[in-house]
């Protein structure tokens, strides 16, 4: 239209030519002023200014592009069934196929190829690589995506990586050059690219043996395309669309992985250990009664993990985070997003609570001797004057005092409707909750910064002292406390809708934080729900840490957690499958799902007692 601003005919250019690139009539293009991302229709690219300076311009139609490219030309469930669980392989899986489907796109365009090319140059800029001086500070993941590029489009790679590359070139060539050059004959083919892609993974020593074994679950399907079912389906789709997930990757990485790992496990048993069971138990079933007379507290589980600085982490209130005008519209945002999904959680809420009520509704023993005069059967000694007196006691409840603590992944990947819903759902289940006069605390965790905050700047400024260890500055979000009325704290869920608040996820020391809250609590029955949408994803940290670092931790926690302490863990996988992490577990596609399901598995925990 004739009154829209420069700005907004500029969006509506990239949403046409996106919708052209494509061939999704559907499609629709935003701008924010937060990460660029792509969640099935709906593209995010960067905000230009008001001016449209030409290399904002260029940015934002480099990531339109992109975007529109990989919805044309990417098969998210063939790449899904290919992928390695192992962090690393996985983002150098990735970034390979990114490559692919941007060489595609840009044949015979010249213009889509100047556009990709420009928003390469502006990513490399933040990127591990720009800044690496040794071959162990260069991240796999983009040394190769780079590689494959020039192999592909026959384009140098950008100036800034010049550096990084000719650190990991000639240890890459000589070990992987000839599958790396046979990737141009299978362009066309994402199945077969995804074969050769796995090799190259192979020739590295990034996996072992076969990424995709023969007797997979599935069963169906191609013959290169499955990976134990769903098991695949890792680490988020979502860290490919961003363009990042930077994961360093050692050529000797893997044997020193498999050494740590296992002497890491041995470590854990042995720290873990009170005296009963046998050596390396997990802390399984046996191992649970032997406790006696400590407190948890008093048993803090001993990893390898380790952060490298705590002085910039932070533990914070929602209130705390932005103003109260901000967030009463943060939450009639969040109100007016979901009005038509309400009535439908509400059913299931009101069902939940219905279940659980009925667990703490009194029940009575009748035809006693003694007790309480039961005046419902007087009629029948007044029609048989023989006929004794009826008593009635009242029996127990079986129903424990319980708490509740939901822990949101609140990470970047969860932007947009699974966000959205992670509220509303937390939302109604605190009140749901409430009246049944079960407690809930409300958690989130994310971190402070993309790529590495202070902390990184501090490891800097030390001068990169080897094994850091996290390296980000980890941010752990209160909305609610356990207790808190649900009147008073329905603002702060709305905090989950701002811009920029989602950032990366150490799920690790997240899951450690809510247990330790959970566990102080002295209600007898304690249940931690967690809700996530994948791995634990940090890129600072990965580029300079073994590639199974923050997800090993994760691991261990859970382990912990599950074999020895009284807290029920369960969690929900938002299109993810989360049940290699966790025993109880379940996993759901569609985001609108979540509030059912969270809803089942507390009624199904409540059922089991």
């Amino acid at each position: 239209m004739a009154n829209d601003s420069p700005l907004e005919r500029f969006r509506n250019v990239l949403t046409g030519t996106a919708r052209a690139l494509s061939g999704e009539g559907e499609a629709e293009l935003s701008f924010t002023a937060d990460a660029p991302h792509q969640t099935g229709k709906s593209i995010k690219v960067p905000m230009p200014a008001r001016a449209l300076p030409a290399d904002q311009v260029a940015e934002a139609r480099g990531f339109a592009d992109g975007f529109a490219l990989r919805m044309r030309h990417h098969d998210i469930a063939l790449h899904l069934r290919g992928a390695p669980r192992e962090a690393a392989a996985r983002a150098v899986f990735d970034a390979v196929e990114s490559a692919r489907v941007e060489a595609l796109g840009s044949k015979g365009y010249a213009g889509i190829r100047d556009n990709l090319s420009h928003s390469l140059e502006l990513k490399l800029r933040s990127d591990p690589i720009a800044r690496a001086r040794t071959r162990d500070e260069v991240p796999l993941s983009t040394a190769i995506g780079l590689m494959v590029r020039e192999r592909l489009t026959g384009l140098e790679s950008p100036a800034s990586a010049a550096l990084g590359m000719a650190l990991v070139r000639d240890w890459i060539e000589d070990r992987a050059g000839g599958d790396l050059d046979a990737l141009a004959l299978a362009i066309d083919d994402q199945a077969a690219f995804a074969t050769l892609a796995q090799r190259v993974l192979q020739d590295l020593e990034l996996t072992e043996g076969d990424l995709i074994p023969d007797d997979s679950d599935e069963g169906g399907g191609e013959d290169e395309g499955t990976d134990d079912g769903d098991e695949g389906e890792q680490e988020g789709e979502s860290q490919s669309q961003q363009g990042d997930g930077e994961v360093e990757a050692r050529g000797e990485q893997r044997e020193s992985d498999d050494t740590d790992e296992s002497g890491t496990e041995q470590e854990q048993s042995e720290a873990m250990e009170d005296g009963d069971g046998e050596p390396g138990d997990e802390g399984e079933e046996g191992m649970m009664p032997v406790r006696p007379n400590r407190p948890w507290s008093d048993l803090p589980p001993q990893f390898e993990y380790k952060p490298f600085t705590t002085q910039f982490d932070e533990v914070v209130a929602a209130t705390e985070l932005c103003d109260s005008e901000e967030l009463d519209r943060l939450r009639s945002y969040l109100d007016q997003q979901l009005l038509h999904l309400q009535g439908a959680v509400t059913k299931l809420a009101n069902r939940l609570q219905r279940r659980l009520m009925a667990q703490q509704n009194r029940s009575w023993d009748f035809d006693q001797d003694e007790g309480l005069l039961d005046a419902a059967r007087l009629a029948r000694v007044v029609v048989n004057p023989m006929q004794s007196l009826s008593y009635k006691i009242e029996r127990d409840t079986d129903f424990r005092d319980t708490v509740v603590t939901l822990l949101i992944d609140n990470s970047g990947s969860m932007r947009g409707r699974p966000i959205s819903i992670a509220a509303i759902s937390a939302d109604i289940l605190a009140r749901t909750l409430e009246r049944c006069g079960v407690k809930t605390e409300i958690l989130g965790f994310t971190t402070r910064a993309w790529k590495g905050g202070q902390s990184r700047e501090k490891w800097l400024a030390e001068g990169r002292p080897p094994q850091p260890g996290r390296l980000n500055d980890v941010r752990h979000i209160v909305y609610k406390q356990a207790d808190e009325p649900w009147r008073r704290a329905k603002k702060s869920l709305g905090l989950m809708m701002r811009e920029g608040l989602l950032k990366e996820n150490i799920d690790g020391e997240a899951l450690l934080w809510a247990h330790n809250r959970i566990i102080a609590r002295p209600e007898e029955r304690k249940i931690l729900m967690v809700i996530s949408d994948g791995a634990p994803v940090d890129d600072s940290t990965l580029s300079v840490n073994s590639g199974s670092y923050l997800e090993r931790h994760l691991r261990q926690v859970i382990a912990w957690i599950e074999g020895r302490s009284p807290v029920e863990l369960v969690a929900i996988g938002i299109g993810h499958d989360v049940t290699r992490y966790y025993q109880r577990a379940v996993t759901i596609m569609d985001a609108e799902q979540l509030a059912g399901t969270m809803i089942e598995q507390l009624a199904g925990l409540f059922d089991s007692e």
